[in-house]
Order: structure tokens, then sequence, then C-alpha cells
């Protein structure tokens, strides 16, 4: 007989982060496979799901986060534990969440020393390669990219005062998106269509071929080497970082010498700056004061940016996560790993221990593989 599994949504507490880790579509499922689920009172009203709708769905909702983390055996969250949470973490439950533990210590830390099982959705991974649990927020912010891009660009908000799609007789913005990855292919996409002159740079041939073959020569495509990534980055308006190695800090392929170079009033818009960056003058900013400015170029480095747009969001991630969330409450977590290799390339911590390779590298610590402590 199937156990029942207490699953707790608690609200988000990143700044100006308004999306939630379930809808009530998710909730009903659970509920229907016979586990408990607990939703923190107003989890949902910044994605604009009050708690009526997950009553509806059979949810139970709870007043506070010390019931949801003291009570449930799965968490799931949409943002990585703010220190707030951290005395929370509880040893013997899972945390399903975005980690982006290579770019941060101190939640690392925090995870082995509660004792929690982090599972990270941006490192469960297909045997293909693909990254079901990151793309859909990697879309949602390769969308979202030109967008603000656009916007920063205007003089009023410190950019060089450029319309990113021009008007007749005037030139339009030049947009360089660097990697060609989910995030990039729908930035470059979104910014061709605001009829920005647009370039793609990338070391998969094969990525830039698909972008041809697509959008048939209207984006130029560019393999990607230092000099070119110089060259490009320097005559540009707007430049969109979107490169991710999977659960690694992201490499910096612009350096501080060449955004020097930039335009007065360029923008850069760092997609990769949860883990870490791909700038070298980058560091996360949020949606309340997005912005920075460095040798001239105004810097766009908003670490949750999908959470300005969070019914959406809420909803996308909620239909790539649900079925990993329903096995981990169905299966437990032992059967649920050893049942799908790419789950247990989300497991990152684990009992106390570190058993995700590219996070123990960036913080000088020993992976222990997952089979040797399950």
């Amino acid at each position: 007989m199937l156990k029942a599994v207490k699953v707790g949504v608690p609200r988000e507490l990143k700044d100006n982060e308004y999306r939630v880790a379930i809808t009530p579509a998710g909730v009903r499922e659970l509920v229907v496979c016979g586990h408990d689920v607990m939703i923190e009172h107003d989890a949902g009203r910044g994605s604009s799901i009050g708690d009526d709708e997950y009553r509806r769905a059979g949810a139970t909702i709870v007043p506070d986060p010390d019931t949801v983390f003291g009570e449930a055996d799965l968490v799931l969250k949409v943002k990585e534990p703010v220190p707030e949470e951290f005395p929370r973490l509880r040893r013997g439950s899972i945390l399903f969440t975005y980690l982006h533990l290579a770019a941060s210590e101190e939640v690392t830390r925090a995870l082995i020393d509660s004792g929690v099982t982090g599972v990270a959705y941006e490192t469960v991974e297909l045997d293909d390669g693909s990254l079901p649990l990151l793309a859909p927020m990697s879309e949602v912010a390769g969308r979202m990219a030109p967008q603000v891009g656009a916007v920063t660009l205007e003089r009023e908000h410190g950019g060089r005062g450029v319309l990113l799609g021009g008007v007749s007789g005037v030139r339009p913005a030049r947009v360089v998106v660097i990697g060609c990855g989910m995030a990039g292919q729908n930035a470059a996409w979104i910014a061709q269509g605001m009829e920005a002159e647009v370039v793609v740079l990338d070391r998969n041939i094969n990525k830039l071929r698909d972008i041809d073959r697509i959008h048939q020569g209207k984006i130029l495509t560019l393999a990607s080497n230092r000099l070119t990534v110089e060259e490009a980055v320097i005559s540009a308006d707007l430049v969109i970082g979107a490169v991710l190695v999977p659960g690694a800090r992201a490499p910096r392929l612009v350096t501080e010498e060449v955004v020097k170079e930039m335009r007065p009033g360029a923008v850069l818009v760092d997609i990769s700056i949860d883990q870490g960056g791909c700038f070298e003058t980058s560091h996360m900013t949020t949606h309340s004061d997005p912005t920075y400015v460095v040798h001239d170029v105004v810097h766009y480095c908003v670490g949750n940016m999908p959470g300005a747009v969070p019914h959406t969001s809420t909803y996308a991630l909620t239909n790539a996560t649900l079925e990993y969330v329903v096995a981990l409450a169905n299966k437990g977590l032992i059967d649920a790993v050893r049942e799908d290799p790419a789950l247990a390339k989300g497991v990152n911590v684990h009992a106390g221990h570190v058993t995700y390779e590219p996070v123990a590298e960036a913080h000088g610590l020993n992976a222990v593989p997952l089979a040797d402590v399950l």
C-alpha cells in the first residue's frame, strides 16, 4: 500500500520572488495519489493563485513556514533557501527546488550542516544532456532578456538611448547573444522579432545550423572563440549572456578589459548570474534594484528574472516538475533515483555530503557518490 507523504510548499522569501512551487492542478495530482499537501498562507498570491483555489484542489492551508518545514517530508520551493530559512532545514526531509549551489558556498554549507537532501531542478539531466526542469525558466528568462534590455537601453534608465528595432532610415540596436541553449535561442528569437540586428555565438555548430535553418538568415550566427566574442561584444548595444555548464559555475567569457572598450551606455543582461555570471564585472542584483554601472556600461544581473512574470512562470514550472514530484512522493527518494538516472543527477546534497561533483569542485569539497550514502 502506498504510504502517504506530507508535501509542503512555503511562500518564497527572496527579493521580489512571486512564484510558487506548485499550482492547484499539481496539488490535485498529489492528493489523488494519496498524499497530504500543505501550502503556506498566501504562498500563491504573487502568482495570482488564491488560498481558496488550493483548498478546492485538496490542499491544507497552514499559517506559517515553520509548520511547512517542520512537518513536510518533501518541501517544494522555487528558489534556494535564504538565511532566514536555514534553521528550518531538517535532516531526513527532501528539499526540491532550484539550488544553484556552485554559485553559493553559503547555501551549500547550510544544506550540508542541516543534513537535508537537496535535489536541484537545474541538474536533473536526461540521457541526451537536456535539462527538463531548467528549460521552462530558461525559456522565460530568454524571452524576457530582450524586453528588459530594450527598457534599460532607454536613456532614462542609463542606456545609450537606442530603440531596439530602430525606425525607417535609422539602424536598429545590435544585440549579441552569447550561448545557444534554451535561454539564448529564445533571447535571439524575441530580439529578432523586435527587429533588432541579432548575432548569436556558440561553440556548437549544430545549434548554430538549427538557428540558420529556422530563422533563414535573419539571425547572424558566429562560431564562438575568444577574439570573435570580444569583437562582437565591443560593437554591441545589448549583450545577453546565456552560457550554461550544468550544475557548475558559468565561465567568465567577457573580461573587464573588454567591458571597458564597450560603447558608453551599452547594456549587459546576464542570464547566467544564477550560476555566477558570464561577465567578469557581473554581480547578482534584485528586481527592486536591478542595475548598476561599470565603465559606463549598464549591467542587469537579476538572479530570478522569471519572478517578474510569476503567473506564467509558476504554471510553466509545475508543468515540468510535477512528474518528478509525484515520483519522489510515490516511491521515496531511494527508489525514485534508482529508477530514474535523470532524477539521481538532481541530488546535490544528501545527509551531510555533497553528491554532485561540479558543486564539490566549486567549493573545494570532496564529492561522495550518491550510491555510497543512500
